[in-house]
């Protein structure tokens, strides 16, 4: 969409976009995932895939990818929009690993060989991904990564071990930083390889966490042979190829949209539990817990619509996308709380750890646990709060 029209055809052009994609989200999202969503059951693979195979034969598979590689080329208020009506349409978000991470890396990185081998397999969900980043006692100094893939004919041999790996044991590849180096500044030692998940060597053990959600992992590496066309950009420079998988996700368009689809969800449970107790129990200050959740998710579309004008500008972001981490982090932990305080302690006891075995009630209690991590996971809230007071104080 051209940022040449004139202000009115261009609001015009906007408009209808927004009712092309909810005419379609209406009609193409299959009831039984939208069901799921709906409800706040956690996402999994078959409602991922299932949507998205949906989105790649209408060609809208990869909102952030440019034509040439099978994406859409919309620009960043159009990608905005979708994600806004596909969260109020209830259909799943887009899985991030493959389509919003390693992608666009390959994109800008890889080899027309690479290109054409992998790009494709992404779009058409042929490949699941995961990421191999953070190591026991390398998380927020990643930097200091010791798994490490040595040369050896044409083949890398890794060895070693990443944890909190999401979805590893449902993908079917991984993209991870692992060092090539030890001469080198630490940066300057680190390659970015792909790795099939079925290689032998691999062994993939669950994390279960306090929300008893199946979605983190721990991955081991014992002398896995990985060919050296797996390799993305040079070696040693895989830093490059990571600092620039971070800048892509720096506004999270997806995160301020899928909360106001929590606040509506949050709302009616709020409403089903005060008609279920007939007055025994007293709803305002759940009532108006939300509506300071829902000034401050107004304030969050602010910023973010602001942040997005600055990039199609290309005018500098400076702490707007802490600001967002941070607003929704902070959102996201207060709607589930409210859930778990609508649905009462009755709820608690109903919890079950077997996935998909937990009623209504459980399921937030579920949600409320899983929201505990959002003040650490991408980015901690203290980091954040570092990077902003850095942006409006100086150093």
């Amino acid at each position: 969409m051209s940022n040449t029209d004139a202000p009115g055809a261009e609001a015009d052009a906007y408009a209808a976009f927004r009712r092309e994609l909810e005419d379609f989200a209406r009609s193409a999202c299959p009831p039984e995932i939208r069901a799921v969503v709906a409800a706040g059951q956690k996402v999994t693979k078959r409602e991922y895939l299932g949507w998205h195979q949906v989105l790649h034969a209408k060609g809208w598979g990869a909102p952030s990818w440019p034509k040439e590689y099978g994406g859409t080329g919309w620009d960043l208020k159009q990608r905005l929009i979708f994600e806004e009506v596909m969260a109020e349409a209830e259909c799943p978000p887009l899985y991030h690993h493959g389509l919003g991470h390693i992608g666009p890396v390959i994109i800008r990185f890889g080899t027309p060989e690479q290109k054409a081998r992998l790009l494709p397999r992404i779009l058409d969900g042929s490949d699941w991904w995961c990421q191999g980043y953070s190591e026991p006692g390398s998380g927020s100094d990643l930097a200091s990564l010791s798994t490490s893939a040595r040369r050896d004919g044409d083949d890398y041999v890794v060895n070693g071990q990443k944890i909190w790996t999401s979805h590893a044991h449902e993908a079917s590849m991984i993209y991870m930083l692992v060092r090539t180096s030890k001469e080198a500044k630490k940066q300057e030692g680190i390659s970015l390889i792909l790795v099939p998940m079925g290689t032998p060597g691999i062994t993939v053990r669950p994390i279960r966490t306090i929300d008893g959600w199946h979605h983190l992992n721990e991955v081991f590496f014992d002398e896995v042979r990985v060919p050296a066309a797996n390799l993305i950009g040079e070696e040693g420079k895989g830093w490059t190829c990571a600092k620039y998988l971070l800048e892509r996700e720096r506004l999270p368009p997806a995160s301020v949209s899928r909360l106001e689809l929590v606040r509506r969800q949050v709302t009616r449970v709020v409403d089903e539990a005060a008609r279920d107790s007939a007055g025994r129990r007293d709803f305002g200050s759940l009532r108006y817990r939300l509506l300071l959740a829902e000034a401050d998710l107004k304030g969050a579309r602010a910023v973010l619509a602001n942040a997005t004008d600055d990039l199609m500008h290309q005018r500098p972001l400076g702490a707007q996308p802490s600001t967002l981490k941070l607003l929704c982090s902070d959102v996201a932990q207060r709607l589930t709380t409210i859930a778990l305080d609508a649905v009462g302690p009755d709820a608690a006891h109903r919890f079950l750890v077997d996935e998909g075995e937990g009623e209504p009630g459980a399921t937030w209690v579920q949600n409320y646990l899983f929201t505990r991590a959002r003040t650490i996971a991408g980015g901690t809230s203290e980091v954040q709060r570092n990077v902003v007071a850095h942006e409006l104080l100086g150093a």
